[in-house]
Parts: C-alpha cells; structure tokens; sequence
C-alpha cells in the first residue's frame, strides 16, 4: 500500500495536473498510508476527456471510499466538465 502523496506524485507523473485526495470530504493527509498506488496507467488519459469522465473511468473504481480533486495549475478545483487537455494547458511549462 501506498503513501497518499505518492499515489499524488504517480497522478501528476502520469496525468499531468495535481489532485487532492479526499476521505469524507476531507483532505487526506499525504503521509496516510493504506492506499492502492495508481496504475496500471502508462499514458495520460486523452485531452478530450472531461474531469468528471477521468474521476469515473480511473479514480473512483481504484479508490472506493475516496473522491478527488483535479486542480488547474493556479490550484483551484476544476469543474466536472473541463476537459482534461484545458487543466493541463494551465500549468506553466517548466
């Protein structure tokens, strides 16, 4: 089982944009264990992908019990029905 900011970190690595993980509406402290780490995805879902269709398609079947939040790069929530290439173009290339 995975540390929460690992499996964090792997979202980011993989997805492109920070979440937060939630239990009970609450944040999850990123030193809490007991969580699978997120996989088995090798690519980033596709751009035309909504928020809500990512938390439903590869958060939420891994993670009962848990929600999340996808954040655009100013680190504000996004909306269900952003589309997952919008979020990632607000982070500032590096």
């Amino acid at each position: 089982m995975a540390k929460v900011k690992n499996v964090e970190k792997r979202i980011w690595d993989t997805e492109g944009f920070d979440v937060t993980i939630k239990q009970n509406g609450k944040d999850k402290r990123g030193d809490a264990t007991g969580i699978p780490q997120y996989g088995p995805y090798e690519r980033m879902a596709k751009n035309d992908m909504t928020v809500k269709e990512w938390k439903a398609a590869r958060f939420s079947p891994a993670y009962p019990g848990f929600t999340v939040d996808v954040l655009d790069g100013d680190g504000q929530v996004a909306a269900g029905n952003a589309k997952l290439g919008t979020i990632r173009d607000t982070y500032a290339e590096e």
